[in-house]
């Protein structure tokens, strides 16, 4: 297998990056569903700012779970399917419950504080933040069980995981999730007593299944090392996609009600991520299988991954551009050379500075004895959104 991971050139990990994230198209879905629900995000100013954030939290979700299966099928300590697997497995599962707990916990503890420093979020709304939260994100097995589908399906095609799993599955989790979020804001705001009944047993329901996880493996090694590792990037993690929900809030100052930007910024977040995601999976895999050094001075040996990755999300930016413009029924071409311009400098600005934090991140966790997965993806996912929503911030100034 390590021979087979080591022979792809530039045009092999290009069209294998391109298939992945195409999917990321389906992140314009996602940005649709927010464009024509603008009425919720109106009903309280915390709404706007949690929806990146939910999303950032999503992504770290699903990248330490496609960073382990995806190291994991290549050492073989898990089998490409769900039912008969290791035991390794069934730990992973379990801890993903209880870290997706964790983190929506504390998500909700900071959007307060950011959400009270710049977006005049009360107090009072943190019981009605963190209730959102954690119902919104108590659909996380549904993503995890995808996510194992991914990986094991594209591991038996002979696709490399390391490439196809993260990218797919970011696009696939982030429209579940936003439909999730709006169906929970949904009921929270106008199904009445009934609506918040429901909502509140949804997070309890998470609650109960974190807990029944740790008290089912407080015992294994495996379970607890996890576990302590992921609390390494909670609160870091936390902090960024709290960063990245108030960034959001003053872009949608400069925006107003321009349902462009809304509709293509998880595309752009999706496949600045994504690139990270490429690049630090592979790196992380490399790593375990000891085809590379865990130094810096190694990075030169990677650069024909990380302009594949690079390249083919300049490509992806551009059809965004193409895509985001028919589906708001806007054809100028003068439209599309400005959209265009403004999400590759975006790009630009995100997209090299992600890869290189990957690579870092995966050579810092190595060389200090801990899993390079439990934290590659989960810190690039949430600096990439922040990243990419700063760059776009930016770049509206630019354009403004």
């Amino acid at each position: 297998m390590s021979k087979e991971f080591n022979s792809q050139g530039f045009l092999g990990i290009l069209k294998e990056a391109l298939f992945a994230y195409s999917f990321d198209v389906f992140g314009l879905l996602a940005g649709l569903i927010i464009a024509t629900q603008m009425n919720i995000f109106e009903l309280a100013p915390w709404t706007v700012a949690v929806y990146p954030a939910i999303l950032s939290v999503r992504g770290v979700i699903s990248g330490i779970m496609s960073g382990r299966l995806s190291t994991a099928l290549h050492v073989g300590t898990i089998r490409p399917r769900f039912f008969g697997n290791t035991k390794l497995f069934y730990i992973l599962v379990e801890s993903i419950e209880v870290i997706t707990c964790e983190l929506s916990v504390a998500m909700g503890l900071l959007a307060i504080v950011f959400g009270g420093l710049f977006l005049e979020v009360e107090s009072s709304d943190f019981l009605s933040i963190l209730i959102v939260i954690l119902a919104t994100m108590s659909f996380g097995l549904i993503i995890t069980l995808l996510n194992v589908a991914v990986s094991s399906i594209s591991y038996k095609k002979g696709l490399d995981p390391d490439i196809v799993t993260y990218p797919i599955m970011s696009s696939a989790a982030d429209v579940i999730i936003t439909l999730c979020y709006v169906l929970v804001l949904n009921m929270f705001f106008f199904w009445n007593t009934v609506g918040k009944v429901i909502v509140f047993s949804l997070s309890t329901m998470l609650i109960l299944v974190a807990i029944y996880s740790v008290k089912k493996n407080f015992r294994e090694e495996e379970f607890i090392e996890t576990i302590k590792e992921s609390l390494l990037t909670l609160v870091l993690v936390a902090l960024i996609v709290n960063i990245t929900g108030t960034t959001l809030g003053k872009i949608s100052d400069i925006v107003g009600a321009n349902k462009t930007i809304y509709t293509i910024y998880p595309a752009l977040i999706d496949t600045i991520g994504d690139v990270g995601a490429v690049v630090g999976s592979m790196v992380t895999t490399k790593l375990a299988l000891g085809i590379i050094k865990p130094t810096f001075s190694a990075m030169k040996d990677q650069i024909v991954e990380i302009s594949a990755a690079w390249v083919a999300s300049m490509i992806m930016f551009v059809l965004f551009s193409l895509l985001t413009l028919i589906s708001q029924r806007i054809l100028s071409i003068m439209d599309f050379i400005q959209l265009t311009s403004l999400v590759l400098i975006v790009n630009f600005m995100a997209a090299g500075a992600i890869a290189i934090i990957s690579y870092v991140v995966a050579i810092l966790s190595f060389k200090r004895g801990l899993d390079p997965d439990n934290f590659v993806i989960p810190i690039e996912s949430s600096l990439a959104d922040t990243l990419t929503s700063i760059s776009l911030f930016v770049a509206l100034i630019l354009f403004t």
